[in-house]
């Protein structure tokens, strides 16, 4: 595709993005690991999964489908619990060829350590979802619980293991998994009707080792059906530096060959929060892969990529993504990259070069640049949120704030969490990079901005509906334990609320009506 000067597309795109931001989900109680897919062969098709707060169902996965490019979007549509007392998180989507949606996710209990990781498949687009398969046992591998961040690959290239399901995992942080530690890898041959018994993706000379606890594999497949994956590595036996190690099939999982992309005399990042990797296949080269990382050669966290030309046998030396000025003290993170058919390629990320201090905690943005097939060289870097977003300490969870981009046709569709509002929420944006047009929207829900004041309060709350339509409308005030404790129909558009007899604490409020619910927070002094 033939492509234009850069430096007045990216000022007219800026123009566009600050114009039409909208946030439609303010007060929503938690909304957290967006990932989103695009329909290979219909750019119109976006589906967003996240994970989010449901009355009495603890944290569930959530998705939501659009037809028409993220102009309107679905209903919530919400995944059902393997069993009542389990918990959900780390959605991930893909398509296969035939237009079907496949979703992975985790859902388990730690207290007693149930569940596993699990696939749901939609033949509708993301409407509806079938009954889920489960992938991993969370006691598949005996005290390793090998269910974290799953990981969704589709073979999509027509070959000998078309419409193969890959799935890769790692074991969790939290319930002490022993050493030796490993990558995981499950393959579906049946469009995801079973799984074959899970492997390790390393093997002997090539082996993650015993200090990193958390060697999770980043998958990607390519154009030509071959599966890859990168994992970190540290084990003196093999190198006395950790590494970054490619796994790579032919054959559908069968047999692997290794390659290492790189060794750092740093130890390699094991945790999934904030610094994560990424590996990606360009559609257009079946021998080009792109590999995306955070590092701090310079003193600070960047964005670098480093690229293999001749399918992961070799690797480029670092590039260095975000362009503000080298050692200015500030930390980027949160990278997430695409290729679209053609070979164009975006890296987006969370960036903080007009925070005040070096620190994680200040305000950041969410930043991107496009390399074009055509060119070696990134573009400058451009905005994707519009304004700075105040820290808030919900980010320090682990994974709570997660982004994701697709590129098809010159076009970006990005999704993210930020607290603007003060609360975790999902965002959405578009971007056609070749004319500057953006969309930008809160995928929460449908109902309208609602406003409490004062909050917090000692008695009486004033509780302003807005534009949000009243037929059949309601609200039920909640206490954290999940106990409805008032519940009304509301017939005007402001109402005064007196929770003055009610004890010292947060309650939620929630609203009803004919285009679904909001739950919001209100404090009582």
């Amino acid at each position: 595709m033939k492509h234009f000067l850069l430096i007045p597309l990216f000022c007219f795109a800026a123009l566009f993005t600050s114009a039409q931001n909208q946030n439609v989900s303010n007060g929503v109680v938690f909304d957290g690991e967006p990932f989103l897919a695009v329909n290979p062969t219909n750019s119109q098709h976006i589906v967003v999964a996240w994970l989010g707060w449901k009355l009495n169902n603890k944290i569930v996965i959530k998705t939501r489908t659009s037809f028409d490019a993220g102009q309107t979007w679905s209903t919530t549509t919400f995944i059902p619990h393997a069993a009542s007392t389990y918990t959900s998180a780390d959605p991930s989507l893909a398509f296969d060829s035939n237009g079907n949606l496949f979703l992975s996710y985790i859902d388990h209990s730690e207290t007693p350590i149930a569940g596993g990781v699990y696939l749901s498949k939609s033949i509708d687009g993301g409407l509806n979802w079938g009954t889920p398969v489960e992938v991993i046992n969370v006691n598949a591998d005996v005290n390793q619980y090998p269910i974290d961040r799953p990981w969704i690959g589709i073979d999509n290239s027509g070959g000998a293991n078309d419409g193969n399901i890959y799935i890769t995992t790692m074991s969790p942080n939290r319930v002490g998994p022993t050493a030796p530690f490993h990558p995981y890898f499950m393959r579906s041959t049946n469009s995801g009707a079973s799984f074959q018994p899970y492997q390790y993706l390393d093997a002997t000379n090539w082996l993650a080792g015993n200090l990193i606890s958390q060697p999770m594999p980043t998958p990607a497949v390519g154009a030509n059906g071959t599966f890859y994956a990168v994992y970190p590595s540290f084990l003196v036996s093999q190198s006395f530096f950790a590494q970054y190690i490619i796994a790579s099939s032919t054959d559908g999982g069968n047999n692997f060959n290794y390659n290492t992309v790189f060794t750092t005399s740093s130890a390699a990042n094991d945790s999934l929060a904030k610094g994560g990797y990424l590996l990606r296949t360009n559609p257009a080269d079946v021998n080009h892969l792109a590999f995306f990382y955070i590092d701090n050669t310079y003193q600070e966290l960047d964005i670098f990529m480093r690229e293999s030309l001749d399918a992961g046998s070799t690797w480029s030396s670092a590039t260095k993504v975000n362009d503000d000025p080298i050692s200015n003290n500030r930390m980027q993170d949160l990278v997430w990259a695409d290729f679209d058919t053609d070979g164009d390629l975006i890296v987006t990320w969370r960036d903080r070069r007009n925070a005040p201090d070096s620190t994680y905690m200040v305000s950041s943005e969410i930043y991107g640049a496009v390399r074009w097939k055509d060119s070696t060289n990134f573009s400058a870097n451009f905005a994707i949120t519009d304004s700075s977003i105040s820290y808030n300490n919900v980010l320090a969870q682990n994974g709570n704030d997660f982004m994701c981009v697709n590129m098809q046709n010159d076009s970006i569709c990005v999704v993210w969490g930020d607290t603007r509002n003060g609360f975790l929420n999902i965002w959405f944006q578009k971007i056609d990079l070749a004319s500057g047009a953006t969309f930008i929207t809160d995928l929460a829900n449908d109902i309208k901005p609602i406003s409490l004041y004062p909050n917090p309060t000692q008695n009486l709350m004033t509780i302003d509906f807005g534009d949000n339509e009243l037929t059949t409308a309601s609200y039920q005030l909640i206490n954290l334990l999940g106990e409805v404790i008032e519940q009304k129909t509301i017939t005007t558009s402001k109402i005064r609320l007196n929770i003055s007899n009610y004890p010292t604490g947060n309650y939620l409020l929630k609203f009803t009506n004919t285009k679904g619910s909001k739950v919001m927070r209100l404090v009582k002094k």
